[in-house]
């Protein structure tokens, strides 16, 4: 499994990673909520280990914008050193999956999240995954760098397709079917909608994924995992 541990006790999180990899495990950390939230945003986890109080953004706050902004979603264990009905009642609310008390065994929690992580890969989601960007295809959102992206019914055709395509190129006559079927728009409509999706996709952040490829057509590539 790869886990996410999402903990701002040095000694808590080391002791969970130090277990976790001597079972053969991978596991990632980060020390406070935004930083969190960031990671399981962007990357694919089997499962996350989220404490309840963290600086910058406590753990609620961080499974409702993870289950509701990002639309991810990743199994969740909340740790808390409370135990009371009403606070695991709202951790469930936020969207978490299971919930242990500290102090815990960690033999305990390894088994929990192997089963959250078993529960999680049963249910198949159609999101799609280029770098930072993620576009789930049954609720139509499009988030890149934990901000969501509006885009038109055209445009979220095209980044589909090219995402699905990716790294692949997507010829211009292919990209112009696959949005407007047989009958073709003018010669410059294709051009105006790759360049509005290039301004919300790509122009706002650092790295560019969206390729011309002059005379043929376009392609999505992440340019830190396949060579230009």
């Amino acid at each position: 499994m790869r886990i996410l541990v999402i903990e701002d006790n040095s000694d808590i999180a080391a002791n969970i990673g130090d277990y976790l990899e001597e079972k053969g495990h991978v596991a990632d950390f980060a020390g406070d909520g935004v930083t969190g939230l960031h990671l399981a945003v962007v990357h694919e986890f089997d499962a996350i280990v989220l404490d309840l109080t963290l600086p910058g953004m406590d753990g609620l706050e961080v499974c409702r914008k993870l289950r509701q902004d990002a639309r991810k979603q990743t199994p969740v264990l909340m740790l808390t050193a409370r135990d009371s009905l009403d606070q695991k009642l709202t951790g469930f609310d936020s969207g978490a999956d299971d919930y242990m008390v500290k102090p815990f065994e960690l033999q305990e929690l390894e088994a929990r999240l192997s089963v959250l992580s078993r529960r999680g890969k049963g249910v198949k989601s159609r999101i799609l995954q280029l770098a930072d960007l993620t576009y789930n295809l049954d609720t139509l959102v499009v988030i890149r760098a934990g901000k969501q992206i509006q885009l038109n019914p055209i445009g979220l055709k095209l980044l589909q397709h090219l995402m699905e395509s990716a790294p692949s190129v997507v010829t211009r006559q292919d990209l112009e079917t696959r949005v407007w079927g047989e009958e073709l728009p003018d010669s410059d409509s294709l051009r105006v909608h790759i360049h509005g999706l290039r301004a919300v996709i790509d122009k706002p952040f650092e790295k560019l994924l969206i390729q011309t490829r002059h005379g043929i057509g376009y392609r999505m590539v992440d340019p830190d995992a396949v060579p230009a």
